[in-house]
């Protein structure tokens, strides 16, 4: 199995950090022979979209005859989601939504007729559906009764990689971190992790006829 392991925090002690990385962690206890490959936002950024790359997406004409190395950013950024079997990303939320870092990363894999297509109905994904596992870090709340302000980070996140066909999202927010002492953060952790659902989880693709669900450790 590989596992392709996004972190998009500047701070290198974040929560964000250790809810994606306990993620994985647990992914490996159930799969200890993964791999995995790591890209981070956080500390290192990608540029946000340039000329050249806005200049290939904006007609079918220059998409089809791009300038010379406009998309190769962009390739390297699809062909790193299309090898991993499972997507754990980490990330905070900055100002009710994501943070540019990983916005940047969602602008170069969203790309008409690579990963996905437009139709009358609206977009459609081409690549083919994997469990995609989201660590989210609030300082306040955003969900549930005491929710005290908008949430704008899940349903853009969760569109934005529908759009391209994955599906299968699991989003794991910790919550009222500005209020939570550090040392009481890895109980915080645990509770969110004891919701993870890893029965979504399958043997690599080609490697059995038919899949077999890796079970949770709790």
């Amino acid at each position: 199995m590989n596992i392709l392991h996004i972190d998009s925090s500047p701070r290198r002690q974040s929560h964000s950090r250790q809810l994606s990385a306990a993620v994985v962690e647990r992914l490996l206890e159930v799969a200890p022979g993964a791999s995995v490959s790591r890209r981070d936002l956080g500390t290192e950024p990608l540029p946000h979209a340039v000329a050249d790359y806005a200049v290939a997406l904006s007609t079918p004409t220059t998409l089809a005859a791009p300038p010379t190395g406009s998309l190769d950013v962009s390739e390297a950024l699809i062909q790193e989601v299309e090898a991993a079997d499972v997507i754990v990303i980490g990330t905070p939320m900055h100002n009710f939504a994501i943070p540019s870092a990983l916005k940047a990363w969602i602008d170069q894999i969203l790309r008409v007729g690579r990963t996905m297509k437009s139709t009358p109905a609206g977009k459609v994904g081409m690549l083919p559906d994997r469990p995609v596992f989201i660590g989210v870090a609030s300082g306040a709340i955003f969900s549930g009764e005491r929710a005290n302000q908008p949430d704008f980070l899940t349903p853009y996140l969760s569109l934005a990689l529908s759009s391209i066909g994955l599906k299968t999202q699991q989003f794991l927010p910790l919550q009222a971190t500005a209020f939570l002492d550090w040392n009481d953060t890895p109980l915080a952790r645990k509770k969110v992790l004891a919701a993870l659902d890893l029965s979504v989880v399958r043997e690599p693709r080609g490697m059995r006829s038919g899949p077999a669900a890796l079970s949770s450790t709790g």
